[in-house]
């Protein structure tokens, strides 16, 4: 087993060495070593793998949500939203329409496109604002608000078409209330009084609850990402306070859990892939358009300068954790093949790593006097 672990860390470190030099984002980065070792290395995933790699999606996303800013959600709720819906619904329809009108898969295979290419990757989206430092302005901030909007429409989509009702999902809504509460009301008085000693019991009361979340939500046919992002924007105004902790979660996530998540995703790409290349290629390319038609008119309406409406929609663009869920749902259930499968997640693989190469490369608010101003 630790030859195995340290085989996975020796990828991890090595791919951490080529972010550096390269000035790639380390999540395209793992993503595409994840993918040449997986073919060339022949790196196979076992159960705790797996739990590594799924505790990196989901303490990612709490993450992003907690370092959504109240105030700017509150005041750029509008903007936010209409972004964060459009960017779902057309890649949604634009990809549904392509498979099944050009590519001829049948209905519940092409809605399964749809939804698997409607998605916005929280979890790259966050780790470049890491990078950036974007996390801390406005226009990151709005970013991921948008993001979480982009993605709930895809759970929800999948659960409206897809998903086997049943009374879990009752139990599940309750939990949320409750826990949404005590996470918002009573986590600074437990940290307050609990927390900054050797024991971490403010490190085990947030796992348990993200964790104890997540379950139900796995229970109710959800996903554990889902109440994550929601525990984490219920907690933002008190990690707004707390830097220190919020750092320490950072450094175990980027340090332990995400290497395992990015690195897993790009090894389940085969080079058998290249079979079906122009149809990921095709479907690559409807998505990237439709994220434009849907996200772009919006930041013009909204007065983002050029450059940074173009990164916003780039960075719309992406996906990964939930297009990777969806397409293996639809994989389980029967209802897309194992080569379909493959061209989507390939799709989806390769919109986490080229948008977010172009939008780095030649649309970075960085390189503008202003990075905490979106010209608005």
């Amino acid at each position: 087993m630790w030859l195995e672990f340290s085989k996975w860390m020796a990828i991890a470190l090595f791919a951490g060495f080529l972010a550096y030099f390269s000035g790639i984002s380390i999540s395209l980065v793992e993503i595409v070593v994840g993918f040449l070792a997986g073919n060339l290395l022949h790196l196979n995933t076992n159960q705790w793998i797996d739990f590594l790699a799924g505790m990196g999606s989901i303490i990612l996303t709490f993450l992003s949500g907690a370092e959504i800013d109240y105030d700017v959600l509150k005041n750029k709720f509008k903007e936010s939203m209409l972004i964060g819906i459009f960017a779902f619904l057309m890649p949604f329809l634009f990809a549904w329409g392509a498979a099944f009108w050009i590519f001829h898969w049948d209905m519940r295979a092409a809605q399964i496109a749809g939804i698997a290419l409607s998605t916005t990757s929280v979890a790259v989206v966050y780790a470049v604002m890491i990078e950036t430092g974007l996390n801390t302005t406005e226009l990151g901030k709005v970013i991921l608000a948008a993001c979480f909007i982009n993605d709930l429409g895809t759970v929800l989509m999948l659960g409206f078409l897809f998903a086997n009702y049943n009374w879990w999902i009752l139990v599940f809504i309750i939990v949320m209330i409750i826990a949404t509460i005590v996470a918002n009301k009573y986590t600074e008085p437990f940290f307050n009084k609990f927390g900054n000693r050797t024991y971490q019991l403010e490190l085990k009361y947030l796992f348990l609850l993200i964790l104890l979340c997540g379950g139900i939500a796995n229970l109710s046919n959800m996903e554990a990402v889902l109440p994550a992002y929601i525990l984490g924007l219920a907690m933002s105004p008190f990690f707004a306070k707390q830097k220190d902790l919020l750092y320490r979660l950072r450094a175990m996530v980027f340090g332990l859990f995400t290497p395992f998540y990015f690195l897993k995703a790009g090894s389940k790409v085969t080079f058998g892939v290249i079979n079906y290349i122009w149809i990921v290629l095709a479907f690559l390319i409807v998505k990237m358009i439709a994220k434009y038609i849907g996200v772009r008119p919006f930041t013009v309406m909204f007065k983002y300068r050029k450059k940074e409406g173009i990164y916003t929609t780039l960075l719309m663009s992406t996906g990964l954790t939930f297009g990777t869920i969806s397409a293996l749902f639809g994989l389980n259930k029967g209802i897309i093949t194992q080569s379909q499968y493959s061209i989507l997640v390939s799709a989806v693989i390769l919109s986490a790593v080229v948008p977010t190469m172009i939008a780095q490369k030649f649309f970075n608010p960085q390189n503008n006097e202003e990075v905490n101003d979106k010209g608005v």
